[in-house]
């Protein structure tokens, strides 16, 4: 018996990089698993240091009359009892068969593409009462927030990306997208004019995030890291992590830098919101605020005793919220609901 899997994203994207997190937990809990995605070397090469079986098949958007199938024999070979699929490309070319499908959501999904499954997750309550005012049914809408723990590595050199040791360093993580408000952080660190700003992910809005930087006068003070694969180094280099986002279901990036020991500074999106009780284990300010985002940052920069008592509240919410065991407890909980994997 077995639990499957299927990604159909090829992106650098927190959902991705909580699925690689996932599967990992779920490998050392020993549970047994496979996996259909879609070709991304670090994935792939991620998913075999898991030894977790994996296919690469091509989950296209029409005339794709391969990955279901291949799917479907995946599951068939390796016994599964359960198939997780993660986002909607994924939960529209995951077959139905003997065993149950349950659907992963990290954001507001169209349901039509899980139409039939036997339970959905979300990880947000807000996520979770979204499905059942969309019509579906309550006792098959669960609840199951993401863990963070802290990764591997020390911090970054900060020579190696030309920022002075003694610059107070402003981290952003996530997607070169619109919705992830970089271009507030950059309107920030005009008003911050001793700190440097590392921003780590890639996308879209690249060259224009480039381009504002350069005509706010920031651009020797900004580093554009590209997508990086030492998540935790760069949060143990970081003073304080900027998340700015105008959209953000959840905000892995909040309970992240909590467990890496750094404070936060975030807008009120719909996932930090809820997540940070502001003021205690960090800042919210209200979105496109560039002026409180410096403010705030700046507070924290100022004031060692300040951000010690987050870094102290953060941990605290990841040790009785968000730690891997009590995640995997409620995932197991779930699949043994459902016949057991």
């Amino acid at each position: 018996m077995s639990l499957a899997h299927t990604l159909g994203s090829a992106v650098n994207g927190g959902a991705e990089a909580y699925f690689v997190s996932l599967v990992g937990a779920f490998a050392r809990a020993g549970i047994a698993q496979h996996a259909a995605i879609r070709a991304h070397a670090g994935r792939e090469a991620a998913l075999a240091a898991f030894g977790v079986p994996t296919r690469v098949l091509p989950f296209g958007k029409t005339f794709d009359f391969t990955t279901t199938p291949a799917i479907a024999a995946m599951a068939r070979e390796g016994d599964a009892r359960i198939i997780l699929a993660w986002m909607n490309r994924a939960a529209s070319a995951t077959p139905r068969g003997p065993w149950k499908r349950v659907g992963r959501l990290g954001g507001y999904y169209k349901l039509k593409n899980y139409r039939d499954y036997d339970a959905l997750v979300g990880n947000t309550q807000d996520i979770v009462d979204w499905m059942v005012r969309e019509g579906w049914p309550k006792e098959r809408a669960h609840y199951i927030p993401n863990f963070a723990a802290p990764g591997d590595g020390g911090r970054v050199d900060r020579a190696a990306l030309e920022t002075p040791d003694d610059a107070p360093l402003l981290l952003g993580m996530g997607r070169l997208h619109q919705s992830k408000a970089h271009d507030v952080s950059l309107r920030a660190l005009q008003r911050l004019p001793e700190a440097y700003l590392w921003i780590a992910g890639d996308g879209p809005e690249e060259e224009a995030l480039k381009a504002e930087a350069q005509s706010l006068g920031v651009a020797e003070r900004v580093r554009f890291l590209g997508w990086r694969d030492d998540a935790a180094s760069l949060y143990r280099s970081a003073d304080v992590v900027v998340f700015p986002s105008r959209f953000e279901p959840l905000g892995n990036v909040v309970i992240q830098a909590w467990a890496h020991g750094v404070p936060i500074v975030a807008a009120r999106a719909a996932g930090p919101g809820a997540l940070i009780r502001d003021g205690g284990d960090g800042f919210l300010i209200e979105i496109d605020d560039a002026e409180a985002l410096a403010a705030k940052t700046r507070a924290l920069l100022v004031d060692p005793s300040l951000r010690q008592s987050f870094i102290q509240a953060g941990a605290e919410r990841v040790a009785g919220e968000f730690s891997e065991s009590a995640v995997v407890a409620h995932w197991r909980a779930l699949f043994d609901s459902l016949g057991g994997v």
